[in-house]
């Protein structure tokens, strides 16, 4: 028998997203939260396993700990706004059950595998990017030193065994939804423009484009695109229909689902048959053929990231598209009755007050059902990153989230303060959101849904409750800033007249 292992996406932040698939670790302007696909596929290997995804089923730090206790070996994804935390956890965990080994996989221990394992004694191992074998070898016994793709410390040193070559036969690796019917409740899982409940799974891992702030293809999953046969998508598939008639929706949560044209034109005709509900990611590369393909398939939605509205940014972070393609693009979808959700970023490289204007109004031009506003973050191990370290960019006193876990700026360009990007976040949502047709739409729906009119209520407080706070945030950030008015009747130090005249 192997050791008894519990996978864990651990608890943090109060409906924290931040681990095991999640693109954008933070807590969401509403509570939403994506499934941990990288821990299931190792989960599925082990007899006696347990996967424990703490954020969605309300799993305290206190219940893991106890829970833990029942364990040989935790593996625990962790990620760089929750890493503090993990760390902290862990060495309880360790402290209530010593006989526990302690691994850590995810974007932070891959780029940095001597400062973790340096930092926090409970960890027994870290693995470096694709980490599936990794653990599943340790876990039935094989020693570190023969374990591809880890470091570890030996003899008061840390030791890197050779890099793991990446899966190349993901068809030999087991179906997530079996471990999610095993230890999850899907209801749980909540995404606003996904329908509810919804599941989500890959079908391909690796993404080909070289997008300079990206996190998932340059820490885990690399750029080398490889894919699932369609055969045994199509199985997964026909078996999550019969484990969940409840389940409203299907997504495949792939760095990018639609890259290749001949492949998801036969995966689609194999995904027909099925009559399923589906979305997936999209790039505005698809041609029109492509999607009306998806769209007879039973695709619904198209995750896409347009990022920007200024053709310069996308040049600079290698997006490998254009301002035209993406309006083509959209078109397409809004004649083929495919809904899209838009993604944008503010405060990537090139960006200024100028830019940030022409991509809300390019947003709205596009006139897509959803869109999520992020803050550029530059995760360490992307490209973004090592530019903006460089040139000096990275406000190292500004965290990436903020006490509750949510988006901070950590971006400063010249002439662009990062309390003006944060306020063009929320300017961004409530210029896209508050026009009239969005108006309509929002309360439409409302009123002709029954089931997403709680929904929809909860969602909207959440959001005007976030944005009410990081409004105040923008403004005493402000008032800090600025130089404090002397007393009428006093005389104002020369050195601060020089300063306030430059």
């Amino acid at each position: 028998m192997p050791l008894k292992t519990l996978f864990l996406n651990p608890p943090s932040f109060e409906n924290f997203d931040g681990g095991a698939s999640s693109r954008w670790p933070a807590t969401r302007e509403i509570e939403s939260y994506w499934y941990p696909v990288w821990l299931a596929y190792p989960a599925g290997m082990l007899e006696g396993s347990r996967l424990l995804d703490a954020p969605p089923h309300h799993v305290s730090a206190d219940e893991t700990i106890q829970i833990g206790k029942d364990y040989e070996f935790l593996v625990l994804f962790t990620s760089t706004p929750g890493w503090t935390g993990d760390q902290r956890l862990a060495e309880a965990m360790k402290a209530a059950n010593p006989r526990l080994k302690v691994a850590f996989v995810g974007p932070p221990v891959t780029t940095s595998p001597d400062k973790a394992l340096n930092e926090c004694d409970a960890i027994d191992f870290v693995c470096r990017k694709e980490f599936d074998y990794s653990v599943v070898e340790f876990a039935q016994g094989k020693p570190l030193d023969e374990i591809l793709g880890i470091s570890y410390r030996k003899h008061g040193r840390v030791v890197h065994n050779a890099d793991r070559p990446q899966i190349q036969d993901l068809d030999a690796l087991p179906d997530v939804t079996d471990v999610y019917k095993r230890d999850l409740d899907v209801t749980r899982y909540n995404v606003p423009f996904l329908l509810h409940p919804f599941v989500s799974l890959y079908s391909t891992r690796g993404c080909p484009a070289q997008c300079t702030f990206c996190l998932w293809p340059q820490t885990l999953s690399g750029h080398a695109w490889r894919k699932r046969s369609s055969d045994a998508v199509a199985r997964e598939m026909a078996k999550a229909k019969e484990y969940w008639p409840n389940v409203r929706e299907y997504f495949f949560d792939d760095d990018t689902f639609n890259i290749q044209k001949a492949r998801t034109v036969e995966l689609c005709e194999k995904l027909k048959p099925l009559k399923l509900t589906w979305s997936c990611t999209s790039r505005v590369t698809t041609d029109y053929d492509t999607l009306k393909a998806m769209r007879d398939a039973g695709c619904r939605l198209l995750i896409v990231g347009y990022e920007s509205g200024d053709q310069q940014i996308l040049k600079n972070i290698k997006k490998g598209a254009t301002i035209e393609r993406a309006r083509d693009f959209t078109r397409d979808c809004h004649k083929l009755g495919l809904v899209v959700h838009g993604d944008f970023i503010l405060g990537l490289p090139g960006e200024t007050r100028e830019t940030i204007r022409n991509t809300i109004d390019f947003a709205k031009s596009l006139d897509v059902e959803t869109i999520q506003v992020s803050l550029a973050h530059a995760y360490p191990g992307t490209e973004f990153h090592d530019f903006a370290e460089k040139n000096g960019f990275i406000v190292n006193s500004q965290s990436m989230v903020d006490a509750g876990g949510h988006q901070m700026a950590h971006i400063e360009y010249p002439g662009l303060p990062r309390d003006y990007v944060m306020e063009m976040v929320h300017r961004f949502y409530d210029e896209y959101y508050f026009r009239p047709k969005q108006v309509y739409r929002i309360v439409r729906k409302a009123i002709f849904n029954n089931a997403d009119r709680k929904r929809l209520y909860k969602e909207a407080k959440s959001f005007m409750k976030l944005r009410a706070a990081r409004n105040r945030y923008v403004q005493d950030s402000r008032k800090q800033a600025e130089p404090p008015t002397p007393p009428a009747d006093s005389q104002m130090p020369e050195e601060v007249v020089e300063v306030g005249s430059e």
